[in-house]
């Protein structure tokens, strides 16, 4: 018996590095193209829950006969989203906010098999050091911030701002690998 096929419902090309470092390929990337915005009063785990669930799903509808992955990550210090930053000066302004100061990032996982769609959200906590002006502006010039919650990318320049981290690194960086390679197991899918 064939395995089904295994789309990616993102076109994140940390997502699929960081699949491919457990063996996974996926036999199709299809982009969910949903709305992130958060729901009045959602706070950061559920906002990342949902989202990865809205995505698994919407691909899913593209390909019922697919075991469907999908992740989001959200940014939070304290109740406040720190969403992907729209300019340099919004980037500018989170790395003020995160700089010296602890913040939590939550990655949602979800995988759709036929019409059950399991999820996992993932909380690690990460701890800035404190950032200088020069330090905050070589990095938005960077350019390192687009496109990433929080505005900032762990595993680029930023991984030298994290004076600590409990959980899972590859959450921050926008797939927890434990929890995805399970959830993929218990919908039947195997590398």
């Amino acid at each position: 018996m064939s395995r089904p096929e295994l789309v990616l419902a993102s076109a994140s090309p940390r997502r699929i590095e960081l699949l491919a470092l457990v063996g996974i390929t996926p036999d199709r990337v299809d982009p969910a193209d949903i709305d992130e915005t958060s729901m009045k009063d959602e706070t950061p785990s559920r906002l990342a829950a949902r989202l990865a669930v809205t995505k698994a799903e919407a691909v899913a509808a593209r390909s019922p006969d697919a075991v469907v992955l999908a992740a989001d990550t959200v940014v939070a210090v304290g109740r406040r989203l720190l969403e992907k930053p729209a300019d340099e000066v919004e980037a500018t302004r989170f790395l003020k906010l995160l700089s010296g100061r602890n913040h939590r990032v939550f990655t949602g996982v979800a995988v759709t098999a036929g019409v059950r769609t399991t999820r996992r959200v993932v909380d690690t906590r990460v701890s800035f050091k404190v950032l200088s002006d020069l330090e905050i502006a070589a990095y938005v010039a960077s350019g390192e911030w687009r496109g990433k919650a929080g505005g900032y990318g762990i595993q680029g320049r930023a991984g030298a701002f994290v004076t600590r981290l409990v959980g899972s690194y590859p959450a921050v960086m926008g797939l927890p690998l434990f929890e995805t390679v399970n959830l993929l197991n218990g919908a039947g899918w195997r590398p």
